[in-house]
C-alpha cells in the first residue's frame, strides 16, 4: 500500500488503531480521527513507533456533531487531496436515550449520520484516487433490526433500548453501504460493510448502564483481540483479491449474508433520503 492514503475514523483506539498499525506497516500514509487531541497524539506516536512508518497524522472530529464533521471534512480535503481508502470505523454504544447537539438520537446520529455526512463531504477526494475503497464497520448486532420507523428516529413513541438502538445504527451502516455502492458503481469506487467479530474493546464500558457493563466485562475473556477484529478491514483495504467487489457484508475476510431487510434496495434509498433530510443537504 505504499503511496496510498488511508483515513480511519476512531483510529486512536481499539479496532481502528490496530487497523492503522497494520496498514502503516504496509507503507500507507495514515490519517486517524479522534474526538480527543491528547488521545490522538498518543495514538499517532504509538502507530509511528510500532509500524516504523512516520507518515501518520490526525484530524479531530466529534461524529455526533454535524458542525464538527463539516470542519473535519474541510481539514481532510486540504490534508489529503487523494484518499485511497476510507474506513468508517468509529462507533459508540449508549444505554440511555440521549440526543446529540443536532437533536438526533445519539447512536444513530454518530454511528450512521456522522459517517454518512463525512463520507459524502470528502467524496471528491475519494474519487480522485481512481480506484478507492470505502469500508463501513457494521456488526452482527444488525440482525435484530428488521425495519426502520423514519417517523420515530428519536424514540418518542417507541421505547428506547441501548442494544436496540445500537442494532439499528449497525443495520443502517449496511443499508448505507448498499446504496452508496450503487451510486458509486460508475466511479470505480467499492463500498463494503464489515462485522469485525466479538472484539475485546471498551465500547460497552463507557456510556453503558451497570448491567451492560457487567455483562461486557464477564464476556470479555471470551472475545477476540482487536488485532483479529481488524483483520477483515485490513483485508478489504489492502488485498488485490477484493478489487472491484462492492456492496457486500463481510466477516472473517469472507462475504456473508446480512439479514434480509438490510438487503432491501427501497429501504436503503429511503434511509439515504431521510439522512439528507436530517442533514439538510443533498448528495450525489
Amino acid at each position: 500500500m505504499k503511496g496510498k492514503t488511508v483515513v480511519i475514523t476512531g483510529g486512536n483506539a481499539g479496532i481502528g488503531k490496530a487497523t492503522a498499525i497494520a496498514l502503516a506497516k504496509k507503507g500507507a500514509e495514515i490519517v486517524i480521527t479522534s474526538r480527543s487531541e491528547s488521545n490522538a497524539k498518543a495514538a499517532v506516536a504509538e502507530i509511528k513507533s510500532t509500524s516504523g512508518n512516520p507518515a501518520v497524522s490526525y484530524v479531530l472530529v466529534d461524529l455526533s456533531s454535524q458542525k464538527s464533521v463539516r470542519k473535519a471534512a474541510e481539514e481532510l480535503k486540504t490534508k489529503c487531496p487523494q484518499i485511497d481508502v476510507l474506513i468508517n470505523n468509529a462507533g459508540c454504544y449508549i444505554s440511555d436515550l440521549q440526543l446529540n447537539v443536532d437533536g438526533i438520537e445519539m447512536q444513530f446520529g454518530t454511528n450512521h449520520i456522522g459517517h454518512f455526512l463525512l463520507t459524502n463531504l470528502i467524496l471528491d477526494n475519494i474519487k480522485a484516487s481512481g480506484k478507492a475503497r470505502i469500508i463501513n464497520l457494521s456488526s452482527i448486532a444488525h440482525k435484530s433490526t428488521r425495519a426502520l420507523n423514519f417517523d420515530d428516529i428519536n424514540y418518542q413513541k417507541e421505547d428506547y433500548g441501548g442494544w436496540k438502538s445500537y442494532s439499528r445504527s449497525k443495520f443502517c451502516n449496511i443499508l448505507f453501504t448498499k446504496e452508496l455502492a450503487l451510486r458509486l458503481e460508475k466511479d470505480g469506487i467499492t463500498v463494503n460493510a464489515v462485522h469485525p467479530g466479538g472484539v475485546r474493546t471498551e465500547i460497552a464500558e463507557k456510556n453503558a448502564n451497570w448491567f451492560t457493563k457487567l455483562g461486557w466485562i464477564v464476556m470479555k475473556p471470551l472475545m477476540i483481540t482487536v488485532e483479529k477484529g481488524a483483520a477483515t478491514s485490513i483485508h478489504l483495504a489492502s488485498s488485490p483479491q477484493v478489487e472491484g467487489i462492492s456492496g457486500h457484508y463481510w466477516a472473517m475476510s469472507k462475504q456473508y449474508w446480512s439479514n434480509k431487510p438490510s438487503q432491501d434496495p427501497e429501504l436503503a434509498k429511503n434511509l439515504w433520503l431521510k439522512s439528507e433530510e436530517l442533514i439538510g443537504q443533498k448528495f450525489l
